[in-house]
This record gives C-alpha cells, sequence and structure tokens, in this order.
C-alpha cells in the first residue's frame, strides 16, 4: 500500500478472517485488530488464519504473546476452525475498568 491510497477498513466484530491479507501486513493489521476490539470491549475474538503452512498461524501467535491486554488464546474447536482459527481472550480495557471504578 503506496500513501496516496485510503486504508483499508474491515468492520470490527469478533470473527476476523485473515487469508485475504497480504503476508507481509498481517502483524500490523493484526495489531490494529485487536487494540479496536479490546477498544469495542470485545471478550473473546476469533481469528482464522488458516491451515497451510503455518505461516499465518506463527505470525498471529507472535502478535498475541507480545500484546499486553491478551489474556490468553487457543486453537479454535474443531467446529469452529481447528488449528486454522485461534480463539483469544481480551483483558478489560483500562478505561472501561476505571469508568465502573470511578
Amino acid at each position: 500500500m503506496n500513501g496516496d491510497e485510503d486504508p483499508f477498513r474491515i468492520p470490527i466484530t469478533d470473527v476476523f478472517d485473515l487469508p485475504a491479507v497480504e503476508p507481509r501486513e498481517v502483524a500490523a493489521v493484526v495489531e490494529a485488530y485487536l487494540e479496536e476490539a479490546a477498544r469495542l470491549g470485545l471478550d473473546t475474538v476469533r481469528i482464522i488464519h488458516g491451515r497451510g503452512v503455518g505461516v499465518q498461524r506463527r505470525i498471529v501467535r507472535t502478535v498475541l504473546a507480545r500484546t499486553p491486554f491478551v489474556r490468553s488464546h487457543r486453537d479454535a474447536p474443531p467446529e469452529a476452525g481447528g488449528w486454522g482459527a485461534t480463539i483469544v481472550s481480551l483483558l478489560r480495557s483500562t478505561r472501561e475498568t476505571e469508568t465502573s471504578e470511578g
């Protein structure tokens, strides 16, 4: 993507399907998706990365491991994609916590 193009916008839901994302953009797109999902208050999301040879899965898991508001992640159950998808539990945002306490 060059500087003249508008950014590609994706709807933020609890399921994110990655196969359409260019491999070199996966990490940045997953980071942005997670930030927005957390900001919207989603507790759990499913990232579909496909089975293939595992490149996207490794990138996704690397991003999840370094994201401070990811509580946990695991392979999806078979009916939700199995090892071709990852279920991610997110921590509540600091802003929500402060609002509920304050």
